[in-house]
């Protein structure tokens, strides 16, 4: 019988959730479609639930991840920041790492 440890994993601050894997998918869906509303709809989610963990995760961080503009011509919109593009990166690179780890400790596995 083979074994496999299963776990997720999330990142806090002091001031409670910052990042996991649901709200990097809706960093990762605003930046590609520069929209909160669009980013919720791709994920099945309602915009109002997008906007508190977009919210949430800039009350918490030093910087926000998430800014929006504002009308125009073509209307508006919202982008992913720099600090946000880091914050994707540094758990995308834990996210590696943590599975890594979970794979040797499956193989070393024994019953």
């Amino acid at each position: 019988m083979k074994l496999i440890v299963k776990s997720r994993f999330w990142v806090e601050t002091e001031k409670g959730p910052l990042l996991g894997f649901g709200r990097i998918e809706l960093l990762q869906k605003i930046d590609e479609y520069g929209s909160i509303n669009k980013a919720a709809g791709a994920m099945n989610m309602s915009y109002k639930q997008a906007w508190e963990l977009v919210e949430s995760m800039n009350s918490k961080a030093d910087r926000p991840f998430v800014m929006k503009q504002t009308g125009g011509k073509g209307g508006g919109g919202a982008y992913v920041t720099e600090e946000g593009k880091k914050a994707i990166a540094m758990f995308t690179q834990l996210e590696e790492a943590f599975h890594q780890f979970m794979d040797s400790m499956s193989a070393k596995l024994k019953i």
